[in-house]
C-alpha cells in the first residue's frame, strides 16, 4: 500500500497540476468517445496503450475480456455497456484480448478449476470461442488461437445487447476487435467475419 500512497502524491505534485484544467472540465462533463472492454490482467492498461487522456475512455474490465450476451437479468457488465452506449453516447467499442492471458490458457490447457468456482462459473462465458478454438490447425499455439477467438465470440455477445443493437441500427456505433502482445506492444485489429487480422499501426 506504500507504494500506492506514494503515487497517489506522485500524482497531485507532478501529474495533475499539469492537467488541472482539464481536470477542472472534467469535473462537471463526461463524454468519452469509446467504451473499451480489456481484460481485468494488470499487464493491459488501455489508457497506456492507447495514450488517451482522462475522460476519453470509458472502461470494463473482465477476466479473459469476457461480455456475457444479454439477458434480463442485469448484471454490472450489462449495466455498464448500457449506460455508455444510451446515456454516454459513445460511437465506439473495442472488445481487446491479450498474448499470456490467464483465463484463456485455463481453458485452453483444460486446467482443473474446482479450487475456483467462480472463475470456472465466468469463463463459461468463453464456450463458443473454446469450441471454435477445437478446429485450430495443428501446430497453432492454443492460447493464441483461443484468445482471436475469444475476441469475435465476445464482439457476437455485445451485439445482443439492446442499446447496442440500437445505435449499430442507427449507424452511431462501431465495434472492433483488438489484440494486443505484451512483449512487443503490438496491436492486431480482427476481422470478425473472417478471423484475419491485421496491424493496426506500424
Amino acid at each position: 500500500m506504500q507504494d500506492l500512497a506514494e503515487g497517489v502524491a506522485h500524482f497531485q505534485r507532478g501529474v495533475f497540476p499539469a492537467k488541472a484544467a482539464r481536470f477542472q472540465h472534467l469535473a462537471t462533463t463526461h463524454r468519452p468517445s469509446t467504451l473499451f472492454i480489456s481484460c481485468s490482467d494488470a499487464r493491459v492498461i488501455p489508457e497506456l496503450i492507447t495514450q488517451s487522456e482522462p475522460g476519453e475512455l470509458f472502461v470494463i474490465r473482465t477476466a479473459g475480456n469476457l461480455v456475457p450476451a444479454y439477458t434480463p437479468n442485469a448484471d454490472g457488465v450489462a449495466a455498464s455497456i448500457e449506460y455508455a452506449v444510451a446515456v454516454l453516447g459513445v460511437s465506439g467499442i473495442v472488445v481487446c484480448g491479450h498474448s499470456a492471458c490467464g483465463a484463456m490458457t485455463a481453458l485452453a490447457d483444460e486446467h482443473d478449476l474446482a479450487a475456483l468456482p467462480a472463475v470456472a462459473h465466468w469463463l463459461r462465458h468463453a464456450e463458443a470461442s473454446r469450441v471454435r478454438t477445437a478446429c485450430a490447425e495443428p501446430g497453432e499455439d492454443k492460447v493464441s488461437v483461443l484468445v482471436r477467438n475469444n475476441v469475435i465470440a465476445q464482439l457476437a455477445n455485445l451485439a445482443t445487447h439492446p442499446s447496442v443493437v440500437r445505435a449499430l441500427a442507427a449507424k452511431t456505433l462501431t465495434l472492433r476487435g483488438w489484440v494486443y502482445d505484451i512483449p512487443t506492444g503490438a496491436v492486431d485489429q480482427l476481422d470478425p467475419v473472417t478471423g484475419c487480422s491485421a496491424a493496426l499501426a506500424a
